[in-house]
């Protein structure tokens, strides 16, 4: 697609409910990439949306909430009543937007530049969490990166390093420092993803995290059961983030998306519902060890 002639669309225009169907083709070079790069800006909000107190005084913590999915959980969350807590990589200025958004909201929102590959770096976000809230309710892990690769003798010892490094270990290391804090009622997210369930051939080694992100999420949520506390995940399908292109070629970005039953990736909006749900003991006080599929209609084996 020329990125001068009009993108597709399909819906309305009304309640941010007007979806691209195809993207110009386009590239980032560096992982997981910059929202204010992307054409389109993904959608994070949905304006018809309402709060309603699910999460009035809740303190959350969105890892990766600087864009994407984690971005519009994040406000989603603040308009249900919760104030934020947002580690990100280096994306300050997709994360200083967020903040004002959810600033304009009437929460508080904390930003935290800092890599979360490394265990002192998860137990300083917990802790400083802890120093301006006093407490900690929700943990969304959401941080990822991905590196295509047509053959899996072509994933060297240093990126397999890097993708377990990055999208299990953190997960691991931000539960074992939350949870000293946590009570009951509290509830811990993880973003898999659905190639945990389908696969991915050329993200084997993206995919085999989010598989193990899936086992964790149901061991734990065995283990944490009698404190009262829910581990649930969340299996998106395509999602236009900022990780798409700076992960595919712009070839492939022009088709990202169209080969799910709705023909379409979904916006971010769309899947942080889901997280509401899921964090909030009003709607999911029954809800532990499960995975939520937001995939626009792709079957999958649970």
């Amino acid at each position: 697609m020329n990125p001068q002639q009009p993108i597709p669309y399909v819906g309305s225009k009304t309640e941010c409910k007007e979806q691209p169907i195809a993207f110009p083709p386009q590239h980032q070079n560096c992982q997981p990439g910059l929202e204010s790069l992307m054409s389109p800006r993904p959608i994070s909000e949905d304006p018809a949306y309402r709060g309603s107190g699910k999460l009035d005084g809740k303190i959350a913590i969105v890892t990766g909430g600087d864009s994407g999915i984690g971005k519009a959980a994040a406000i989603a969350f603040a308009k249900e009543g919760a104030d934020l807590v947002i580690p990100y990589l280096y994306e300050t200025s997709d994360a200083e937007v967020t903040k004002q958004r959810i600033e304009s909201l009437g929460r508080r929102c904390l930003l935290m530049k800092i890599d979360l590959r490394y265990k002192r770096n998860c137990e300083a976000v917990v802790n400083e969490t802890i120093a301006r809230f006093g407490k900690l309710d929700v943990l969304v892990n959401n941080h990822a990166v991905q590196y295509v690769q047509r053959s899996i003798l072509d994933i060297t010892e240093e990126q397999l390093h890097h993708t377990y490094q990055t999208n299990i270990f953190p997960f691991f290391f931000m539960i074992q420092a939350a949870l000293p804090y946590m009570k009951s009622g509290a509830s811990i997210i993880n973003t898999a993803s659905i190639t945990a369930y389908e696969g991915f051939k050329e993200l084997i080694d993206y995919a085999s995290t989010k598989g193990a992100i899936v086992s964790l999420t149901r061991s734990l949520a065995l283990s944490l059961v009698d404190q009262g506390i829910r581990v649930n995940s969340v299996a998106p399908g395509s999602v236009w983030t900022p990780l798409i292109p700076s992960s595919f070629s712009a070839e492939e970005v022009a088709v990202f998306g169209t080969n799910s039953p709705m023909k379409r990736a979904a916006q971010p909006y769309e899947l942080a519902p889901a997280y509401v749900y899921l964090a909030s003991s009003i709607c999911s006080s029954f809800v532990t060890g499960q995975a939520i599929h937001v995939n626009g209609g792709q079957m999958v084996t649970s």
